[in-house]
């Protein structure tokens, strides 16, 4: 199997291109640079000659305060116009794809239980808009395809909630942190894992919503984040907080059961922190070896 992962300029698209090195999977990483997937005959071209089976499509943009005014053109350049060329592309060759979509197709305001696959997406805000525009070019061009919601991402290999609150918490004080926003965590790796798996087990095509296990604000994650630290987060609401372009989803809880049936083993949000944590310090003693040392 011969596998084209795109967007290895951000955390997803590292995480992905470690656990295919890791198993001995054959992969093709492109970032905006090698491959610019707004171009529809550069990727055309590009897929013809590579002719990979498979397309994990990790580009994205994700500013999405950006995208509500400087950003956006660019917003929809990427999340929709060029997922729209992955498509077709991969239509032309007959590879399956593997798109990762978000939370933010819907509006938050489900009065109860989790967002379903099934549940209409309504987005309230810019980057939501695109990103549900490019899962319906995924849909339309293409049978064989997994779109993949998942929430809150975090991990060792991009900016991210964990990783500004740990910077953060080294020379501020305050430190706010949101609480009338709910959703899951979701580690990129186990983002990565649940991607491979379902290629490998052959799964049902389709919408799948993907988080870690479990629900919090943004004040409880930061609790748990920085719980080892003498930092103490402050909770706020969020119509008082730092103003924001964009309007969040209140409630984007996502409901794991078809990702479950599948014979994925999804951990609590807290049990994929604890984790990440552990292999960030591995990675920190790593680059504290001499180079020299590691040849």
């Amino acid at each position: 199997m011969l596998t084209l992962v795109t967007g290895i300029g951000n955390q997803l698209g590292v995480e992905v291109c470690l656990l295919l090195h890791e198993k001995g999977i054959d992969f093709i990483p492109t970032d905006r640079i090698i491959l610019d997937i707004t171009d529809k005959d550069e990727v055309e071209e590009f897929l013809k000659d590579i002719k990979p089976d498979v397309i994990f499509h990790c580009e994205d943009y994700t500013g999405v305060d950006a995208a509500e005014g400087s950003g956006k053109e660019k917003n929809y350049l990427i999340n929709e116009i060029g997922t729209r060329n992955i498509a077709e592309g991969a239509k032309s060759i007959n590879a399956k794809v593997v798109y990762i979509s978000s939370d933010y197709v819907f509006d938050g305001t489900k009065s109860s239980g989790k967002y379903l696959e099934t549940d209409e997406p309504h987005p309230v805000n810019e980057f939501g808009k695109a990103k549900l525009l490019g899962e319906k070019a995924i849909q339309n061009e293409l049978s064989d395809f997994y779109i993949v919601r998942s929430s809150w991402i975090f991990g060792n290999y991009g900016k991210n909630f964990v990783d500004d609150m740990l910077t953060l918490s080294i020379d501020f004080d305050f430190l706010p942190a949101v609480v009338d926003e709910i959703s899951s965590p979701t580690w990129t790796r186990n983002i990565a894992e649940f991607m491979l798996h379902l290629i490998e087990n052959d799964c049902e095509y389709g919408i799948y919503h993907f988080s870690n296990e479990g629900t919090c604000n943004h004040f409880e994650f930061a609790m748990e984040i920085l719980k080892e630290t003498e930092a103490t987060p402050t909770p706020v609401n969020s119509a008082k907080f730092l103003p924001q372009l964009a309007k969040r989803p209140e409630n984007s809880a996502l409901d794991l059961s078809k990702a479950k049936a599948t014979g994925f083993n999804i951990i609590s949000w807290q049990d994929a922190l604890a984790e990440m944590m552990k292999d960030a310090v591995l990675l920190e003693k790593v680059e504290e070896i001499p180079s020299e040392t590691l040849v």
